[in-house]
């Protein structure tokens, strides 16, 4: 995937941090928004899987720190779930004015929470997924419940969750009354999709229930068996990322990909649109091609001579495994490296000029099995008779006429 800084400000001016991950051979076809949990950051590895799961898909995802937490600047102890939820807003604010509107938001835990709340003021949304997420945001006073009262009494305290100490003050929990996460939920029409651990011992699973039942449809919920409240194993995480990108492809718009068609095994399309980024059609498949960046490409695919590259390494593997096994030789492996440049021939009379370079493939080739000095030989020899090879020593011709529509 693509991975970019990115800033924007809250409403109080502060700037906060995020990652904004992106396709990496394709342009997103939809903007998501993450809300991490409480006193969590965007880099909990959790919150990683499934955004790298989510832009295999196609999806762009943007992940956060909240205000105070993480890079993000301003003091978390002046923070609320309000506030949070004004960040969630501001985020898709961000989105829309720099790169698309967003269509989903995912929320774990707390943030689910305010996902949910945020959804209901950012009309663009259109689908709603929480992991392991209370019903009601003042669940989280039971995190807090041994410091509660020196809160209500002085005001503030420091609490530690996590292993990191955290000042809670009055304010926030302040925040926490009247904020009914079902009436909200049963009011906006947004797809819904919970996702939840029965064995969840922080957040208890009557929290999905009480919210599957306020909800209207099209409401999901999935069952997280055997997953722990912050998703640590990395196969759970990205389950579940896997299971949100299908869900919401359902509630979202996917634009059609472009495909060449063609009577030919191979086709290339490029439109007026696109810099370089090429549509291939090669045999029963289909490929896009493409420039780095640094040629104004959006290195979304391989170039021209990366594929060509690729074509003569890959004939020459196939060749050599084909001649070790007529041999029976013991070939457990075989990897062949490419590299293409413009270089002066090896016997160059005029090296000094640059117009006496040619196309060079340099090739490096090396075996994993139980080989002599003479199988290895021969078998170097095999590689240079692989049909790529021969084709890029023949000479060829070239015959370009116009098709008729």
């Amino acid at each position: 995937m693509n991975i970019e800084k990115v800033t924007f400000t809250n409403k109080d001016e502060e700037q906060l941090a995020g990652r904004l991950e992106l396709p990496l051979n394709q342009r997103p076809h939809n903007f998501v928004i993450f809300a991490h949990c409480f006193t969590c950051t965007k880099n909990l590895i959790a919150v990683k899987n499934i955004s790298r799961k989510l832009t295999a898909a196609g999806f762009a995802v943007l992940r956060f720190d909240f205000t105070g937490l993480g890079e993000s600047e301003g003091a978390f102890e002046n923070t609320n779930f309000s506030g949070n939820v004004d960040d969630l807003v501001e985020a898709a604010q961000f989105l829309e004015a720099k790169y698309q509107s967003p269509t989903v938001i995912i929320g774990h835990s707390l943030g689910g929470a305010a996902a949910i709340y945020a959804a209901n003021r950012i009309s663009t949304i259109k689908a709603v997924a929480v992991i392991n997420s209370p019903s009601d945001p003042a669940h989280v006073k039971n995190l807090l419940r041994n410091s509660t009262e020196e809160i209500n009494k002085t005001g503030k305290a420091t609490v530690n969750l996590g292993g990191v100490d955290f000042t809670i003050k009055k304010q926030f929990l302040d925040d926490l009354k009247n904020k009914s996460l079902k009436n909200v939920v049963g009011d906006f029409r947004k797809s819904l999709l919970i996702l939840h651990s029965p064995q969840d011992k922080i957040v208890g699973i009557n929290n999905a229930e009480d919210l599957y039942i306020a909800a209207h449809h099209p409401k999901s919920f999935i069952s997280l068996d055997g997953i722990d409240h912050l998703l640590s194993e990395k196969e759970d995480s990205a389950y579940v990322g896997e299971v949100i990108a299908s869900w919401a492809s359902r509630y979202v718009s996917i634009p059609e990909r472009k495909v060449v068609t063609s009577k030919s095994k191979v086709a290339a399309r490029l439109d007026d649109v696109e810099n370089f980024t090429t549509q291939l059609k090669l045999g029963d498949h289909n490929y896009v091609a493409d420039e780095p960046t640094s040629y104004s490409g959006n290195n979304f695919g391989p170039s021209p001579y990366e594929l060509l590259s690729a074509g003569l390494a890959a004939c020459t593997v196939m060749t050599i495994q084909m001649y070790a096994r007529r041999k029976k030789w013991e070939v457990k492996e075989v990897i062949c490296h490419v590299d293409y440049s413009k270089d002066h021939a090896v016997d160059c009379e005029h090296c000094t000029d640059d117009t006496a370079k040619i196309d060079t493939f340099k090739r490096k080739i090396s075996f994993h099995g139980n080989l002599s000095e003479e199988q290895i030989k021969k078998l170097l020899e095999i590689a240079d008779k692989c049909p790529v090879h021969k084709t890029l020593h023949t000479e060829t011709q070239i015959i370009t006429v116009l098709e008729n529509k």
